[in-house]
């Protein structure tokens, strides 16, 4: 008894440090890069995150998930309801990933950023914080299920987190707020993730047959925003020049995943 309730008490904490880790140095990260904007350093990271995402998704949480001796048959439902899910969110603007700002080499027309932060400047805090908070569940979820892949999990966010929060530091930038402000309300936002991973570990904690299902549902945000938003982008770049970096830090991204499970399954 004393054992579990230990070992209870390590995974929330571990859910806690991770999405406040998760938070803070998405922000930080996405702070430095704005207020330098080196944009070409965001350019890698999208290609970076690809590796990681997908192979985090394929390589880890489905294999996870499918392992777990959950009805197979339901899962890929859940996998396809996912997939849709995630299109529909984002058709209605509810989940937020954008990465296009002025500068980035796609030939905004001046004004741009300043344009959509007038129409949205306050929907893309509420669309962050919202996304955000479903990140803290989706880490919650992959540490209730293993710590590994919480880690893992974490590190894939982290990833996709940069270039989307780059993308609204600079909107809200040009938008008129101050970096500090600016700063003040992204981290505001991000931490909500903290408030999802608490949500996330009392809700599954109680309900373990839920966890394959959840992951199941992280990977299918992780497909999507990989396949049809990150890709896309990096296509847009076809030149043999733009194309092998990519490829190797895809390559990078899917080595990293690769490299910290197999460290970890040596320590256990």
């Amino acid at each position: 008894m004393y054992h579990a309730e230990l070992k209870i008490n390590s995974t929330l904490s571990y859910i806690l440090l991770a999405t406040t880790l998760a938070g803070l140095i998405s922000i930080s990260a996405a702070a430095f890069f704005s207020y330098s904007l080196l944009s070409k350093l965001v350019e890698r990271m999208v290609s970076l995150s690809v590796g990681i995402m997908l192979s985090t998704s394929l390589l880890h949480a489905l294999p996870e998930a499918f392992e777990s001796g959950a009805n197979i048959h339901a899962l890929f439902a859940t996998l396809l309801a996912g997939l849709l899910g995630f299109f529909l969110l984002e058709k209605f603007a509810i989940l937020r990933h954008s990465h296009h700002y002025e500068g980035d080499g796609h030939e905004h027309e001046h004004g741009h950023d300043a344009h959509e932060a007038g129409q949205s400047g306050w929907m893309i805090l509420v669309g962050d914080g919202l996304h955000n908070f479903t990140d803290g569940i989706l880490i919650a979820a992959a540490f209730l299920a293993d710590p590994k892949l919480g880690l893992i999990t974490a590190m894939a966010i982290i990833a996709h987190e940069i270039p989307q929060e780059i993308g609204d530091f600079i909107v809200l930038l040009n938008a008129g707020f101050s970096k500090l402000r600016a700063y003040i309300y992204n981290l505001i936002c991000s931490l909500m993730a903290v408030v999802g991973g608490l949500v996330g570990y009392f809700a599954l904690g109680s309900g373990m047959q839920w966890i394959p299902y959840v992951l199941v549902l992280a990977s299918s945000g992780f497909i999507y925003i990989a396949v049809s938003d990150l890709m896309p982008q990096m296509q847009r770049r076809a030149t043999l020049r733009e194309s092998v970096p990519q490829f190797i830090l895809i390559a990078c991204g899917v080595g990293l995943v690769l490299l910290l499970t197999h460290q970890f399954h040596l320590h256990s």
